[in-house]
Parts: C-alpha cells; sequence; structure tokens
C-alpha cells in the first residue's frame, strides 16, 4: 500500500547525525553533503549532515545490495546555491538494471520526503539561512537504461519537498 500511496515524511523515524562542527555554517563558506539511507525492515531514515559524504553509511551489504541511498551537496555556481541531489536507479546489479523502472518510479514518488528530511534534519542551517530554501535543486537519476538516465530540474527547494 505504501508503495502506491501518498509519500509522507514522519520526522519520528528521522535519525539526524551531525558529523563535523558546521552545523549551521553556509554551505558557500564550507562543503555541505547529505547522506541519506533507509530500512526496509523499520523503514527508519538515517541522515548523516557532513563536509562529505558518509561512505561508512552506505558500505554495509545492505545497502551495496540495495542501493537505494540518496546523496546530496550543496553547490555555488555563479553565485547561486542549488542542491544536487543523486539517485542510484541501476547498473552495478543485473537485478537492478531488470527493475529499473520501478526504481525510477519509486524514487521520483519518494523523492519528496528525501528533500523534507533534509530541511528537517538540517533545521539549524535553514533557520540561520531562510534563503536556501529558494534554492534550485537538481536530481540525477543515475542508470544504465538511458530512458531513466537523466537529470532533472525540480525547482526551488521549498516547492520540491
Amino acid at each position: 500500500a505504501r508503495l502506491f500511496g501518498p509519500a509522507i515524511f514522519e520526522a519520528s523515524k528521522l535519525k539526524v547525525l551531525f558529523l563535523g562542527e558546521d552545523h549551521d555554517k553556509h554551505p558557500s563558506k564550507s562543503p555541505r553533503t547529505y547522506t541519506l539511507t533507509h530500512s526496509d525492515i523499520t523503514a527508519k531514515l538515517t541522515l548523516a549532515i557532513s563536509r562529505e559524504i558518509n561512505k561508512a553509511q552506505i558500505m554495509g551489504w545492505y545497502s551495496r545490495l540495495q542501493r537505494d541511498e540518496v546523496l546530496a551537496e550543496w553547490k555555488q555556481t555563479k553565485g547561486e546555491m542549488s542542491l544536487h541531489v543523486h539517485c542510484h536507479i541501476s547498473g552495478g546489479h543485473w537485478m537492478l538494471d531488470a527493475i529499473a523502472p520501478l526504481r525510477f518510479y519509486i524514487f521520483r514518488k519518494e523523492l519528496p520526503v528525501v528533500l523534507e528530511a533534509f530541511r528537517h534534519g538540517d533545521e539549524p542551517l535553514f533557520r540561520n539561512h531562510p534563503e536556501l530554501e529558494g534554492a534550485l535543486v537538481w536530481v540525477y537519476f543515475h542508470s544504465n537504461v538511458s530512458e531513466y538516465n537523466k537529470v532533472e530540474c525540480w525547482g526551488p527547494l521549498r516547492n520540491a519537498a
């Protein structure tokens, strides 16, 4: 039912890890990334906020098999901040290629929940820098299947989440 029902963010299921000391430093001054994973068993989300992708969080056998993590980074281009989100649709395992259409559907459906998890989990940043709500969100879908290997602009974060 959850697969075809609405995507709903539940703050109680989000665990946030701040790795580093830059809780509220603007991303133009210090690199800032998000590593989001979830458990199919508990439906809990884990969000690591740090200067670089939290590789330890995605190296376990479960994560490597599922490849359902979402990685994101803030970038500044021509003075404008934007959030670049990366989703692994297929590649690396034949089974992921076979179910690429389903994975693409799920990632697109759940992306507003992911973006809301970023906003909720990184609340100190958004409280101190509300202009980041207007940053464009660029979503990179990575796939061996050309139909699902694409980049989409989801508009300002405040609307995309």
